[in-house]
């Protein structure tokens, strides 16, 4: 599948509230307008305790240092006459850079700031050591401009993950600039495919002339946050082309990088088998309505075999308006020499996570996320405006988040932690777990969803339940995935000693 560019190696439940599989995927109006009704997963055998993830595996040598340069750059997101877009940019490619390593591999990349801000990257969904988390603030001093930091890790896992710039108070202007990438870290044994393509979504909010609009409203961070009003798929303007041959099997990695803009997409014309979500392996199913809930954070592996015969074979659309496409599928070429194979299968499961979670004994505690400004009842589709702290918008149980506050509670490791997290705001709420993979609880703790996760999204006024084992020393964060909402206060953390 031809890309514009290469890439770089450096709840089912028996309440209203439940989220569930098929809510997942059913698409994200199932999750922000309504819950979705499904039956329960049936309840589990008592099983002992789960046990911590495995240690990653020692390096056989020390893996080269890579560079890696966050700097202003221009690129074209409006048709000419239109000026190019001054935007920031990771690496010296147009496209935001895809960073593969095998499983096993350290990644260890020295990342020089050369934007104005202070920078620090996040390795969304990686289960990383404390201090290589990548939140400035907090698990290390951000990067200042003009100074580097060297971020030197073995990800335990293989999957997709996100590279999202990540500074309490900060994170939403580079992000919104541009600053986004992926790290992919391949199985051992990937299942076989002709081609193995990643499409990061981001999106941009330009005046009329193609220049950003300024960063920093807080009538943006109290509400929906900053949402684009153009879209680009690998740093392209949208439809992207992907090109591949008669009956070719492809694996598609798709991740949300926008600051704040949450989807629903649907695949026309190809039937597609979702294989990993926040990368991590799931029982390959084919998603209802052929439609995802796709927001900011939010990863897929989905596996798909194209056509027999040449010609267009498909169209992945955003359902915004009346439908906007976002990459067009097209067969060409000479047909693939492993045509004919036999059917998509599963990808095996991640040995290092616990097969069950004993519940039981857990660590429980609520949260209840507050703030923002609440719909106007006297006026359709208006809201109440914000007139308090602009740097406090949101709370969880009653406090913003701060680089300089404790955490909320401190566990041992290998203590099995549930949350019951309540949205008490106006919006739908999109929440990140750093370090940990968790279960998507049945709201009767009689079961969980089958796969696991590290970013959910909970309806305003719904509730959610998250298990997991915290397995993972250090300070980390619980943290909004719409990142002006983060700046503003919408994370809190957990210790694990």
């Amino acid at each position: 599948m031809r890309m514009p560019a290469p890439e770089a190696r450096p709840e089912p439940t028996r309440e209203a509230d439940g989220l569930s599989r098929r809510a997942l995927i059913a698409g994200s109006a199932a999750l922000t307008l309504a819950p979705f009704a499904a039956a329960a997963q049936a309840p589990r055998k008592p099983a002992p305790a789960a046990k911590p993830a495995e240690a990653p595996a020692a390096e056989a040598k020390p893996a080269e240092v890579k560079p890696l340069k966050a700097a202003p750059a221009k690129t074209r997101l409006k048709p000419e006459p239109a000026p190019e877009t001054a935007v920031w940019r990771l690496g010296s490619e147009s496209a935001p850079p895809v960073l593969r390593i095998k499983l096993g591999e350290a990644l260890r990349l020295r990342v020089e700031n050369g934007t104005d801000k202070p920078l620090s990257l996040h390795w969304h969904g990686v289960r990383n050591r404390n201090a290589m988390d990548g939140v400035g603030g907090v698990t290390q001093a951000p990067i200042a401009p003009g100074k580097d930091f060297l971020y030197d890790f073995t990800p335990p896992d293989a999957g997709t993950f996100l590279i999202r710039p990540l500074t309490v108070g900060g994170a939403s202007e580079p992000s919104g600039r541009g600053l986004a990438g992926l790290l992919v870290v391949e199985e051992t044994a990937p299942p076989p495919v002709d081609q193995d393509v990643s499409l990061l979504l981001q999106d941009w909010r330009l005046d009329e002339a193609g220049a950003l609009l300024p960063f920093g409203q807080v009538e943006f961070a109290a509400a929906a946050g900053r949402l684009g009003n153009a879209v680009t798929l690998n740093g392209q303007p949208i439809p992207l082309t992907l090109e591949g041959r008669p009956g070719s099997r492809v694996r598609l990695r798709l991740a949300n990088a926008c600051n704040a803009r949450a989807i629903r997409i649907r695949f026309d014309g190809v039937k597609v088998y979702v294989a990993a979500v926040d990368g991590q392996p799931a029982d390959t199913f084919e998603p209802l309505k052929a439609t995802l809930p796709f927001a900011p954070g939010t990863r897929y592996d989905l596996l798909l075999d194209l056509p027999k015969e040449a010609g267009p074979a498909g169209t992945i659309t955003a359902l915004v308006g009346q439908g906007l496409p976002l990459a067009t599928l097209t067969v060409a070429g000479e047909a693939a020499a492993q045509a004919g194979r036999g059917p998509i299968a599963s990808i095996p499961e991640n040995k290092r996570l616990p097969d069950e979670i004993r519940l039981q004994s857990a660590f429980r505690r609520d949260l209840v996320i507050t703030g923002g400004v609440k719909p106007d009842r006297t006026k359709p589709g208006a809201e109440t405006p914000y007139t308090g702290d602009p740097r406090k918008v949101w709370q969880i149980n009653g406090a913003s988040g701060a680089a300089g506050a404790g955490p909320l509670f401190t566990v041992k490791r290998g203590q099995v932690v549930v949350l019951t997290i309540r949205n008490d705001t106006g919006f739908p709420q999109i929440l990140h777990l750093h370090g940990h993979v968790f279960r998507l609880l049945h709201l009767l703790d009689d079961g969980w969803e089958p796969y696991w996760l590290d970013t959910v999204q909970i309806p305003e006024g719904r509730h959610a339940q998250i298990a997991f084992v915290a397995d993972n020393p250090g300070r980390w964060l619980l943290s909004s995935t719409v990142l002006e909402r983060f700046d503003t206060g919408l994370w809190t953390s957990f210790e694990v000693s």
